[in-house]
């Protein structure tokens, strides 16, 4: 919540009659009753409260003003009703008479906002009314980001930003017209009450200092960099900063702490970032266009040496879930920033750029993005524990037989090189599609010698074809230097004995598994003597206990959760735990 000066000149000219987005109080109004109508607002379109306006007697418009109702006493009120919950704009204006009115610049609530008694009331253009029945609530459909606010002006945008935001455009010809026409022509500028004024949209992209703070605090990021896996962190930075300008602070942060690894392929050199600047651009640029502008809360980066986790404000935008994002119709938050940003380049117009981090980080052979959500964030975690050299190189070589392995291709692949095999089930549900519509493209990768699979009906199960394999450096079914022994089938036909394929460590820069370590039988025993002594098991105790990659013991507790030995809890490679069956 900020507050301007009382000597401020108003730019708005002639003072907005009331309405469904405007409320006018008497000059002997309370804060706390202030803070009603403006919750009341919030709660439907938004707007703003002028206090003070019937004080405007007289011809020349002079009065006693409302100069006596400071800001900090309007935003104290407002914080105590909203529960923290409602980031309002207070500003006394000077009328050209010399008269003053405190104006109160409310956004709309991203959800309904209840009193601490629990009662909601919204405005209906005449009354504060009570809001009862779900189906009363207000519908949030305006765009926060195109909201001019009362008092912006030119003087709220800074030349250099703008200059900055125009060398990003590569791709419309609004570039090649001056500066006020240039951000016309995005929609950053729209005449009001008079004048061309800039909406928050233009104050996020091209904003000073100064307005930033005044009009979209929260526009803030907070870098935080973790040299090891505990909570606490070794550096931190705090940046409000118009968003072409955060990107390339944010970059300078990531970079000066990133790592690559070169990995030879026949004449090129392939260089494998733990984090590459093409990804993390990319969830960046998502978290500053689709995070909910209208939360007090801040952006958050956490840079640690095994991962990169952005935690934006705001769930996903609805229906979309991390279950199925890859297949969802794109949803803008923000129309009106997501528009202009595409339209100079920086994001994908019809999407949110999803796939195209998948797919890098596949390629890299690594894991994809993870999701989780809150009612109220997302938080995005990017992880580099490591890489398999040995897919990078395939994939590579691959793609310039086939010219392109499609998304989807690598999201089976993947998963196949981590897991070994998978039903169609499992592929399914990492492809975020219905199992029905998976046959198609694995018949094609089996006629392009990419996958085999074995058994019949339900019960068949997809791995990597020999070929592959053999690619990967990894031993076949049945191969002597498997490092655990075969699959044992006991009189009724059932396994008692998974397998483990080799798998090689996910960094080259890693030792070789120790040929000397358990077997694959004394793995099993440990990792049941484990869920037993502790009621569960989890990858890190199981790689802990008998030296192993997190992909060995991953298929390890797989295949002994397939066997029916362990039960698994939770979801997700990270968050589960086995316990004993």
């Amino acid at each position: 919540m900020t507050q301007g000066s009382a000597g401020a000149v108003s730019p708005v000219g002639v003072l907005p009659p009331p309405g469904p987005t405007c409320v006018h109080l008497p000059l002997e109004v309370t804060p706390q009753d202030l803070a009603r109508y403006a919750v009341g607002l919030a709660n439907a379109r938004g707007g703003t409260v002028l206090v003070g306006v019937d004080r405007l007697t007289g011809e020349d418009g002079t009065g006693p003003g409302a100069g006596e109702l400071h800001p900090l006493m309007v935003t104290h009120a407002i914080f105590e009703l909203s529960g923290g919950r409602l980031t309002v704009n207070v500003q006394h204006h000077r009328l050209a008479s010399g008269a003053q009115v405190l104006a109160v610049f409310v956004p709309q609530a991203p959800y309904v906002l209840a009193a601490p008694d629990g009662s909601v009331t919204a405005w209906d253009g005449a009354h504060l009314v009570p809001v009862t029945a779900p189906g009363s609530e207000p519908v949030a459909d305006q765009d926060y980001t195109a909201v001019v606010p009362p008092d912006a002006s030119l003087a709220d945008l800074d030349p250099a930003e703008v200059a900055r935001l125009r060398g990003l455009g590569r791709r419309t010809p609004a570039t090649g017209l001056p500066d006020l026409e240039f951000l016309q022509e995005l929609g950053l500028l729209v005449p009001s009450g008079g004048a061309l004024r800039p909406t928050l949209a233009a104050i996020l992209l091209a904003g000073t200092p100064a307005a930033l703070r005044a009009h979209v605090p929260q526009a803030e990021v907070s870098y935080y960099h973790h040299v090891d896996a505990g909570v606490d962190f070794h550096f931190r930075e705090d940046l409000r900063r118009p968003i072409p300008a955060l990107l390339t602070r944010l970059a300078e942060l990531i970079q000066a702490r990133n790592r690559f690894t070169p990995v030879q392929v026949g004449l090129f050199r392939v260089e494998v970032w733990d984090q590459d600047e093409a990804v993390y651009r990319e969830a960046l640029l998502n978290a500053l266009t689709h995070r909910e502008y209208r939360l007090r809360d801040v952006v958050h980066v956490h840079h640690h040496p095994d991962r990169l986790e952005i935690h934006s404000p705001g769930g996903l935008p609805g229906g979309i879930t991390p279950g199925n994002i890859l297949r969802h119709q794109p949803k803008r938050r923000n129309p009106l920033l997501a528009e202009v940003l595409a339209r100079l380049g920086l994001v994908e117009r019809a999407g949110v750029g999803v796939d195209t981090m998948y797919a890098l980080m596949l390629r890299h052979g690594k894991e994809p993005p993870e999701y989780t959500t809150y009612p109220d964030a997302v938080t995005l975690s990017l992880h580099s524990p490591g890489f398999d050299a040995d897919f990078v190189r395939f994939v590579a070589r691959k793609q310039e037989q086939l010219q392109t392995l499609s998304l989807d291709m690598l999201i089976v692949l993947s998963l196949l090189a981590r897991e070994g095999e998978a039903r169609r089930g499992d592929l399914a549900r990492a492809l975020q599609l219905p199992e029905d519509r998976t046959p198609r493209l694995l018949r094609s990768m089996e006629e392009h010698g990419l996958i085999g699979r074995s058994g019949v009906g339900r019960g068949i199960a997809y791995t990597l074809s020999a070929e592959v394999l053999a690619a990967l450096g990894r031993s076949t079914p049945g191969s002597p230097d498997d490092p655990v022994p075969d699959r044992q089938v006991d009189g009724g036909g059932r396994i008692t004995a998974p397998r483990l394929r080799t798998v090689p460590q996910p960094r080259p820069i890693s030792a070789a598994p120790d040929p000397s370590g358990p077997s694959g039988a004394e793995v099993r025993a440990i990792a049941l003597a484990l869920a037993r002594e502790r009621g569960r098991v989890r990858n890190v105790d199981l790689r802990d206990a008998c030296g192993l990659s997190t992909q060995q013991a991953w298929r390890v507790l797989r295949r002994m959760v397939l066997d029916g030995l362990l039960r698994k809890l939770g979801t997700g490679t990270r968050d589960a735990a086995y316990e004993q069956a």
